[in-house]
């Protein structure tokens, strides 16, 4: 197996919703719509796709409840380039609809970084100081 991650798919309430803040808030690149049922938008190295919260439910095991724990464990992140950065993608998270969860501040592990939530609730950690980049603008992990 190669390491990889391909999809990461968020199960969402309203995909109308979730679709204006990616897209229109945030700016995400995509050519789907929510008329299609599924939205999958171009990022580097990684396809982010929204889907209706109970329909991924069913997918992976019809006897799921939908719902989710007010934690699930999991946040995702978007590292930026400059600390400034960090600044504006939590105003413009903010003003798109998201939640500040964690206004931006000098980390513990020596960088800079805040949080927001979406509408539904995903986390989002933005941050600065912890990578290089590559010059395709995926991380240089080493």
């Amino acid at each position: 197996m190669e390491p990889r991650i391909s999809i990461i798919t968020l199960g969402v309430k309203d995909l109308d919703k979730s679709y204006r803040f990616y897209k229109d808030g945030l700016g995400f690149p995509t050519t789907w719509s929510p008329e299609k049922g599924v939205v999958f938008f171009k990022t580097r190295g990684t396809c982010l796709a929204l889907y209706p919260f109970e329909k991924l439910a069913e997918d992976v095991n019809p006897a799921l409840h939908p719902g989710k724990p007010a934690f699930s464990g999991v946040a995702l992140a978007y590292n930026t380039r400059t600390k400034d950065e960090v600044e504006e993608v939590l105003k413009k998270a903010k003003r798109a609809g998201g939640k500040i969860e964690k206004p931006a501040q000098d980390a513990f592990w020596g960088g800079y970084s805040g949080y927001f939530s979406d509408p539904d609730g995903y986390l989002w950690e933005v941050a600065f100081g912890a990578f290089d980049f590559n010059e395709d603008g995926s991380l240089a992990i080493t």
